[in-house]
């Protein structure tokens, strides 16, 4: 007989509950650690600052995944403004998959859950960052709707770029 897997469910992320403020940060930490996010994991002020931080951040939108009482992912976003639409946009800022649970439509579900805040918020548009090589997300992007962002194909991509201070 197959294995029964735990039912999937998508909540709102609140901060100020201790269990969720534990399963945001040890999700982050865990994507932080995979190769696709940088590879080392949080430093320990990061830890114990970032849910306070965050539960104050106006504009912040975040989901957790659980399957069962597993927490399994998280994305968080924040909103931002085209100038160009003259309406917000909701910029996913992470995405993260416990490595286990990974190919089983959980990322996909908190895709879903983003762009139902975004189209709550009157949201013009979702955005996101991927690395060029990650080609699973790439794909899991793509089903969900996203594309390159481009004016015009002759002026090419746009590329995300930054700088640290």
């Amino acid at each position: 007989m197959p294995e029964r897997r735990p039912p999937l469910q998508v909540v709102p992320t609140e901060l100020r509950e201790p269990a969720h403020a534990e399963a945001f940060v040890a999700l982050l930490d865990h994507y932080a650690r995979d190769p696709m996010g940088g590879g080392e994991g949080l430093a320990d002020e990061v830890k114990q600052a970032l849910p306070a931080r965050l539960a104050e951040h106006p504009g912040f939108v975040s989901f957790l995944a659980f399957a069962g009482y597993t927490p399994v992912g998280l994305i968080n976003c924040f909103e931002g403004f085209s100038t160009f639409a003259a309406r917000p946009l909701l910029n996913v800022h992470d995405i993260a998959v416990h490595a286990g649970h990974r190919g089983q439509g959980v990322g996909q579900a908190l895709l879903a859950a983003a762009e139902t805040a975004a189209r709550a918020r009157g949201c013009c548009k979702l955005t996101l960052e991927v690395l060029s090589n990650n080609h699973p997300a790439l794909a899991a992007y793509a089903r969900a709707g996203f594309a390159p962002y481009q004016l015009d194909p002759a002026a090419g991509q746009a590329l995300f770029l930054q700088k640290w201070l």
